[in-house]
């Protein structure tokens, strides 16, 4: 934190508007600084000025009702939905797909619009006046056009500045940090700095050639221009003969832009905050006596700037304050970060004093792991939790009665994968039981350790974006073409029997509102299998005969984040090895250095996440980091008992809601910290386990959510309940 002489001094150079260089005794020069619109960053849009009734930045004008409510708002024409009926609908879609949205689950009484700074219902509808920036960052090819948003509540103090960035999570469009970041950033007053970091809802539909606007309008490739959110490299001939041999298939951002996003993300957060920067510059600071511009009073010298985000937007925090070289960021609070460090060497992760084996892997590499397992490891007995809740897989305790995709039983599908994973010899068991078993075995000895991880794993395995995420990370990584068709997957639409079909126009022209980002207005296609091209999970396995989820696609995903044949062990060649050198050079592109420059840092996470492991991501950075910065470290580590990656799922999936409590409780909490820090020096609380204490009741009706389910992180923790972090390693108590 700067001191508060330094601090004095940037505010009076500030408030000034000059930046004094002085010059021997008695000596200096004046010079203007001038509020220059950031490099990069083209395609302004606003400000748009919302009232706090009719429509607001927070909840689109739906306030805590609309927003609580399960039925998202409509479009007057549902073909050709305004940008502003996009707008309200996409920030409908992005506060309820974060947050647990039931009143059981704490939404309205822990969280929400209507919940105030200091936690208490005060607020009614919750909605915020105010104005909203959209731009561009590109780099002039108009190929980049990651999209930048800022929002400045009506209670901004020009005086006691502050901005909070919040880059946005998994895939998700500008947007994604409503529930997150925005409800605690404008609800203190701050001007909210987001990005999508060069995904988010970047749509084309090849069959069409249709594409998405800034504002989330769909039109044709033609008329956007390099104006386009997102346009594949296919055009002409190219475009023609793809679409005949692979009709009604769809390109997304993250997955065919062919620049490997994540590894500009921090890139993009630092560009969302000097945008917002020139933003409040631009509407509070006086104009120059000449030249009609505005002077910069708002700097990073009088003003509180935290990045905050979760997951995938957790890791482009932590990026972006390793690549800080401008002191722009002053705090940084995120939770269940998709960490990735550079090296796991010297650096230990211990769980009740026994290290972990193969504590640290990166995000490509236990995606693509777990995309082969899961789904047999699902049929074990012992993927359940205690109460006998096998979560997304109907029949307690065991598999019988497992719920059916497509009009398949699931059950069916598991057993043939299991079957096929031992067949290649990946597994051992003469049976299915001794089969689900050892998969099971092999996803507890590669990082799922937490008991509760076993009962998630067959919610996950169609909810969690398996095979989503392995596949967007290898083709993001190798910069494939959507022409290349990668592991023979690629994205459309289907019908009630798995088969290709096309988009549905108001689907389709309501995209930038429901997508993900990822798979939404259709999924992952397995052109290679038997039969003809398949929905994934239907696929039928060249190599096997059988349908088990495409497996040979998805040890193809594995071979080319490893290098190596999974089934024989022997190292690629040919093709096969290109692609995989391709894929490999993009993963050591996105790695975490670890330096944090000493920033004051909360991490948050909760012990059974099973999408981002706490082995793999938190746990790991943590201990990488007291190796990388030793006695200058200042990063504190609260990991949450009962609390999983996805609290959207708590009221969805029957069974989660007698089992977890909702991490953004936490997150909140890591936000309050780091505010009482930087605001007013307040030391940070000892890095510790959280012990949490589940709903539990029946599942499906659990009992509502009190505050003795989810206690305060502690100022001085038990030391049953202390983590010890120094010089790489990390003990973290039972």
């Amino acid at each position: 934190m700067m001191s508060a002489l330094r601090k004095q001094w940037m505010l009076i150079v500030a408030a000034t508007g000059y930046a004094m260089a002085l010059a021997g005794c008695g000596g200096g020069s004046d010079q203007q600084t001038l509020n220059v619109l950031p490099q990069g960053i083209v395609n302004v849009v606003g400000p748009m000025t919302y009232d706090g009734n009719t429509n607001d930045l927070l909840t689109g004008g739906l306030g805590k009702t609309g927003i609580g409510s399960a039925v998202p708002p409509g479009f007057a024409d549902p073909l050709n939905p305004s940008s502003a009926e996009l707008r309200t609908r996409t920030i409908h879609t992005n506060y309820r797909n974060i947050l647990d949205s039931s009143a059981a689950g704490g939404f309205g009484t822990l969280y929400g619009p209507n919940i105030d700074t200091s936690g208490n219902a005060t607020l009614g509808e919750g909605k915020i006046a105010g104005k909203e920036y959209l731009a561009y960052a590109d780099d002039a090819s108009g190929k980049k056009n990651v999209v930048l948003m800022v929002q400045i509540p009506a209670s901004f103090d020009a005086a006691s500045p502050c901005i909070v960035a919040g880059p946005t999570s998994g895939t998700r469009g500008v947007y994604g940090a409503m529930g997150t970041v925005a409800d605690w950033g404008l609800k203190h007053g701050c001007a909210v700095a987001y990005t999508d970091a060069g995904h988010g809802i970047g749509y084309h539909d090849l069959a069409s050639d249709k594409v998405n606007l800034i504002d989330g309008r769909l039109v044709s490739r033609a008329s956007a221009g390099t104006s386009a959110h997102f346009a594949a490299d296919l055009t002409g001939a190219a475009l023609t003969f793809f679409n005949a041999a692979f009709p009604n298939r769809i390109a997304y951002k993250h997955i065919y832009s062919q620049q490997n996003p994540e590894k500009d993300w921090g890139r993009n957060v630092l560009d969302s905050i000097r945008f917002a920067f020139w933003v409040l510059n631009e509407q509070y600071s006086p104009l120059a006596s000449t030249g009609g511009q505005h002077v910069q009073t708002i700097v990073p010298g009088n003003t509180i700037v935290i990045v905050s985000s979760i997951s995938a937007g957790g890791a482009a925090s932590l990026q972006a304050a390793e690549q800080d070289s401008e002191g722009l960021i002053d705090g940084v609070a995120i939770s269940e970060p998709s960490a990735q460090p550079s090296s796991m060497a010297g650096v230990t992760v211990s769980f009740n004093g026994a290290p972990v084996p193969n504590a640290g892997k990166q995000l490509s590499d236990y995606f693509s792991y777990r995309v082969l397992y899961e789904l047999c490891a699902a049929l074990s007995a012992s993927a359940q939790a205690p109460n006998g809740v096998r979560p997304g897989w109907t029949g307690a305790g065991t598999a019988a009665g497992a719920s059916s995709v497509a009009g398949v039983d699931l059950n069916t599908i598991a057993t043939n994968r299991c079957q096929s994973l031992a067949d290649k010899g990946l597994i051992a068991g003469a049976t299915t039981a001794q089969q689900a078993d050892a998969a099971l075995a092999k996803m507890q000895a590669y990082g799922w350790t937490d008991p509760l991880n076993n009962a998630l794993h067959a919610s996950m395995y169609r909810l969690g974006g398996g095979l989503g995420f392995a596949f967007a990370n290898v083709s993001a990584y190798g910069k494939f073409s959507a022409s290349e068709n990668i592991c023979g997957f690629s994205l459309a639409n289907f019908d009630a029997s798995g088969n290709v079909a096309p988009q549905v126009p108001a689907t389709q022209a309501a995209i930038f509102a429901s997508s993900n980002g990822l798979n939404t207005g259709g999924d992952f296609i397995y052109n290679d299998s038997v039969g003809g091209a398949k929905i994934y999970y239907l696929g039928i396995s060249p190599s096997t005969g059988r349908m088990d989820g495409s497996l040979d696609g998805q040890l193809c995903l594995r071979n080319m984040v490893t290098g190596v044949d999974t089934v024989t062990g022997v190292t690629l060649s040919g093709a096969a090895l290109v692609n995989s050198q391709r894929v490999r050079a993009g993963m050591a592109e996105v790695l975490l250095t670890g330096n944090l420059h000493g920033k004051p840092t909360v991490i948050i996470q909760g012990r059974s996440d099973t999408l981002v492991p706490v082995n793999h991501s938190s746990r790991a950075y943590v201990a990488f980091n007291s190796k990388v910065e030793g006695a200058a470290s200042n990063v504190r580590y609260y990991e949450i008992t009962n609390a999983q990656h996805y609290d959207t799922f708590i009221p969805a999936v029957a069974g989660f809601d007698a089992l977890f409590v909702p991490g953004d409780y936490y997150f909140i909490s890591a936000l309050d910290l780091m505010w009482a820090r930087l605001k007013n020096g307040t030391a940070l609380p000892a890095s510790q386990v959280v012990r949490t204490t589940p709903r539990g009741g029946t599942p499906g009706s659990a009992p509502p959510i009190t505050t003795a389910n989810v206690p305060k992180i502690a100022a001085t923790p038990a030391a049953a309940n202390t983590i010890s972090v120094a010089s790489g390693t990390i003990n973290v108590p039972q």
